[in-house]
């Protein structure tokens, strides 16, 4: 018998929107790269934006530390795309703070001392940060081994992005609701947070969780 031919799993120059990323799904123990875990992630992603539950199940024996920071930087991926669609109607004249509810400013730490920037601004070195901070080959030297301490910092890396989805939600409805219904973001990252224990619950001031409860008790009622 002839040997089957080998899945390329890449997107080809010249691919077009309905087979794009279409090649089939492989198991976690069939990839050998080291980033096997990232690929594992973005497959979940792929075949179902919905199937939260799904995307933040690791695979058995999994390290932790790994599973979290992989996840980490993919929400930051991500949000990029929310940073530019913010652009077009959250400009340093409409929003001159980075605020979410009225009783919440938030400071940029991208400057020698914290202080206020507009929203927009805030966004971009939020997500600069974030990036140079999760890409350091001094805390993240491996994508298959992290140490503790350099785990422990995942948290304050999610208080900081997640003010993104604050500032959306309260001041951009619409684009925040437009952005949401397409990739389910703000739900999978305090679903992730919150079974990580990787922020207060006091912070996570959308209501997302609680408005996905209460229509799952209207349907079942």
């Amino acid at each position: 018998m002839a040997d089957a031919p080998a899945v390329v799993r890449r997107n080809r120059p010249g691919t077009n929107i309905e087979k794009w990323c279409r090649w089939p799904d492989e198991s976690f123990d069939e990839m050998e790269s080291t980033l096997a875990v990232q690929q594992f992630i973005q497959q979940a992603i792929r075949k179902d934006v919905t199937n939260i539950e799904a995307i933040l199940t690791p695979p058995e024996g999994q390290d932790e530390g790994v599973w979290k920071y992989e996840h980490l930087r993919q929400f930051c991926m991500e949000l990029n795309g929310l940073a530019v669609k913010l652009q077009n109607e959250c400009n340093p004249n409409s929003c001159t703070q980075m605020t979410a509810t009225e009783q919440w400013i938030f400071l940029c730490a991208a400057h020698k001392t914290p202080k206020e920037c507009p929203a927009i601004d805030y966004t971009r070195h939020t997500l600069d940060g974030a990036a140079c901070l999760l890409n350091s080959t001094k805390y993240f030297p491996s994508r298959v081994s992290i140490k503790e301490s350099s785990v422990a910092k995942l948290g304050s890396v999610c208080r900081r992005v997640y003010r993104i989805f604050s500032h959306a939600y309260f001041h951009h409805r619409m684009l925040f609701d437009e952005f949401e219904n397409e990739t389910n973001l703000c739900r999978r990252f305090t679903t992730f947070v919150t079974k990580y224990n990787l922020m207060p619950k006091d912070n996570l001031i959308v209501p997302i969780l609680e408005d996905q409860a209460a229509l799952n008790g209207e349907s079942e009622a």
